[in-house]
């Protein structure tokens, strides 16, 4: 079984995970891109019991989704590094920045959420063949 380790810019916090991700996603929200600093968030969804460890310190932030629903993100107090979040409406999942595990070869995401807010130009540099939601 593939263990995977996500960590914070600092290396602070960690979270450690084993098996495949349930779902990557990207996320184009204006929520996500002002957290992100990016124009759209990248997560891999674990099952609770796919998360093995996690330590070091984490701030929460919570928020409500473009959806209504409830979020609650944990971020390294030090460097400000989003490792991971949870979200009601998936309670038995924990999403992970696919970024914290530095890894060029993790899975390309396979669904898309909140198009509506998509970049005009992002769609060029992507597989138009995953799943899209609007």
């Amino acid at each position: 079984m593939i263990t995977r380790q996500a960590t914070c810019n600092c290396g602070q916090l960690h979270l450690t995970c084993e098996g495949e991700p349930r779902r990557i996603s990207m996320c184009h929200c204006l929520a996500c891109q002002r957290r992100t600093g990016g124009v759209f968030a990248n997560q891999a969804w674990f099952g609770r019991d796919q998360i093995v460890s996690v330590s070091g310190g984490a701030t929460e932030y919570k928020r409500v989704s473009d959806a209504g629903r409830p979020l609650t993100f944990y971020f390294c107090p030090i460097c400000g590094s989003t490792v991971y979040w949870e979200a009601e409406a998936f309670p038995e999942l924990i999403a992970v920045a696919v970024g914290s595990f530095a890894d060029p070869d993790f899975p390309a995401p396979s669904f898309s959420v909140w198009e509506r807010r998509q970049h005009n130009w992002v769609a060029a540099g992507f597989d138009m063949s995953i799943q899209r939601s609007k």
